[in-house]
Order: structure tokens, then sequence, then C-alpha cells
């Protein structure tokens, strides 16, 4: 079986955020850099898993620019067999999208696995719209995934529970926790990845209807007021004026 892993680069938790004097770039100057976590603790370990279960391969791919080839690396070492980049810097989830279907169509992957989301944006957007292009199934919110042959047991997140779904192969599936264990990659993975086979193709013409208007960040916390207990009135006041959450 071909298994493709999307990943994807994130800004660590602990970045200062800002943008460009316009508000519709994101500054990316000074910040460090990491895979992002739903890619890697769930969807690319549990893809490893079962190719160490199953056989079949593990291909990594990332839409973005030769500076993503660290973290391209590090999955790598997790236990990808190679890896494909298509060089050019993504603008919107969207384009995203239509670049790796394009990557999935050409190379007959028959799961394509997703982070249920990124860190940064948040969105959970790419997944849906991958299976989209390809025009099959997709499994969101996925805590748990058994194969056998080609159908796929998939238990996902749902509102109040969980839900036991079947799927037959190909589709497209996005990890949330629950899904493996994170790995940490031993020297051997290191040192194997250096030499493990990274291509990078040129996109696929796409013209993005998605333009950013702006970028903002959240108002900044204000200060903590401290009420006295025997002040309820002050409290109430508070909470009704200013608060406005009674």
């Amino acid at each position: 079986m071909k298994r493709l892993v999307c990943i994807s680069k994130t800004p660590d938790t602990t970045a200062q955020i800002s943008f460009s004097a316009d508000g519709k770039t994101f500054n990316s100057a000074g910040v460090q850099y990491i895979l992002n976590p739903y890619d890697e603790w769930y969807a690319l370990v549990r893809a490893v898993e079962l190719k160490e279960k199953q056989g079949g391969t593990v291909t990594v791919l990332n839409v973005g620019l030769a500076e993503n080839d660290q973290i391209i690396r590090k999955a790598l070492a997790i236990g990808g067999d190679d890896a494909i980049r298509v060089n050019v810097d993504p603008q919107s989830a969207l384009f995203t999208a239509k670049q790796i279907a394009e990557v999935a169509q050409s190379g007959d992957y028959e799961v394509v696995f997703c982070g249920k989301e990124t860190i940064d944006y948040n969105a959970s957007e790419v997944g849906a719209m991958v299976a989209e292009f390809l025009d099959v199934p997709f499994i969101s919110y996925a805590t748990h995934l058994d194969m056998d042959g080609q159908t796929a047991t998939i238990t996902r997140d749902i509102e109040g529970g969980s839900e036991v779904v079947e799927v037959t192969a190909p589709f497209v599936v996005s990890a949330a926790k629950g899904m493996a264990e994170q790995r940490i990659p031993n020297m051997r993975g290191i040192m194997m990845a250096k030499n493990k086979p990274l291509k990078v193709v040129s996109p696929v013409p796409f013209e993005d209807p998605v333009q950013v208007v702006q970028f903002s960040l959240p108002p900044a916390k204000q200060g903590v007021k401290m009420v006295s207990p025997e002040d309820m009135d002050e409290l109430v006041r508070l909470l009704h004026e200013e608060a406005k959450v009674i």
C-alpha cells in the first residue's frame, strides 16, 4: 500500500507573532519553526506503524520552499521512506490542497494522511479539500485507524462521543490526538534520513481565488481587577457592565 503523509511547518508555540505594516503578510523574522504536531505525532507515526506491520511505503509531502527541508528530514528520520516537496510558498489552504491532490493522483497513493489542523491557522480545511479534488471519501478527526487489506476501520470524534466507520481505499483521513504516540527520532533514523530521496517538483498552475485582506492580533489581555469579597455589588456591576456575562 502506498501512503502519503502531508506535513506542514508551523511557528513554535513560544514564538512572538507579528505582521507587516499593511497587515497582509506574516513576519517570519526571528521565528522558530517546527513540524506541525498533528502531522508528526499522529498522521505520520500511524502511517509508519502501519507500514511496519503490513508493509508498503510512506511518502512525506510538503508544499513549501527549500527552508522546509529541515522538517522534511525530521519526518524521514521518524520513518518516512522518501519525500516530495512542491517548491512554492503556499498562500491559502485551497492552493495547498490542489498541489497535494496533484501529487496524490499522479502517484496513485491509496491513503492520504493529514493532521487534523495546523496549530497556527487551526482551520482544518486542507484534508477535506484534498478529498474533494480527488473525489474520494474524507474522514476527519480520526483517533484510531486499523487496516485490513484495502478496508480501514476508523474511530473519529463527534459531538458528545465517538463514531466508528469503515471505508475502502483510496481515501483521505485527518488525524487527531489518540491516533498514535509521539516518536522521538533516534540517531540511526537521523543518519538514514540524510540519504533518503527528497524530490522537488514544481507546482501545478492554479488560479487561487483566496486573497488575504488583513491579519490582526487579538486584543491584548487586560489587567486583573481585584474585588473585595464583601463588595458583591461591585462584582455584579463589573460582570454586567464590563465583562457582559450576566
